[in-house]
């Protein structure tokens, strides 16, 4: 076994990513604030092939220089757009269709690894790192999804939290492809 080179990656580059299939995943994030934290989702995004990132209220956007830091161009290969309003955005989405997964500890909140839909296209909403999902977004969405914790703090980083619930969900479309 070897490390593999980096021209042994099978790197898509910008334009063959923009014009490749994505899979029907939005992610919205909920006032999130660190310009690091947007970034690292930005390159989930891109790892995953995640069809749109909305930056949502005081969120960060790619202007800002510190991004690029954690972004590492993905700013230039993720479809994203800025929204004021959390909640208008979530609004939108549902009437155009989506599945509205809150990623949040609430009452009545469904474990990860339980979670099961074939709802596609879907909209992830993670939120804001102290405060989480607004309360009013966590009443519109259709599923609220949490991360089984089982330390002390039972607080997860939002770039983390991301990584592992769009892995699980884009994992549950690669096997749904991989059967039909």
């Amino acid at each position: 076994m070897r490390k593999l080179q980096m021209h042994e990656l099978n790197r898509l580059s910008v334009e063959e990513f923009k014009k490749s299939e994505k899979y029907p995943v939005n992610v919205v994030l909920d006032n999130v604030r660190s310009v690091l934290n947007v970034g690292s989702v930005f390159r989930t995004c891109d790892a995953f092939k995640i069809s749109h990132l909305w930056l949502c209220g005081l969120t960060p956007t790619p202007e800002m220089r510190e991004m690029r830091k954690t972004a590492l161009g993905s700013t230039e290969s993720v479809d994203w757009s800025h929204r004021e309003s959390t909640l208008e955005t979530v609004r939108e989405l549902k009437r155009k269709g989506f599945t509205v997964l809150g990623v949040e500890q609430t009452t009545g909140s469904v474990s990860l690894h339980e979670f099961k839909t074939t709802d596609r296209p879907l909209a992830v909403v993670f939120g804001n790192e102290v405060k989480g999902i607004d309360q009013t977004v966590i009443d519109l969405c259709d599923h609220i999804i949490e991360i089984p914790q089982f330390g002390t703090k039972h607080s997860l980083n939002i770039s983390v939290s991301a990584g592992i619930v769009l892995w699980k969900l884009i994992e549950t479309s690669i096997k749904e492809d991989a059967s039909r």
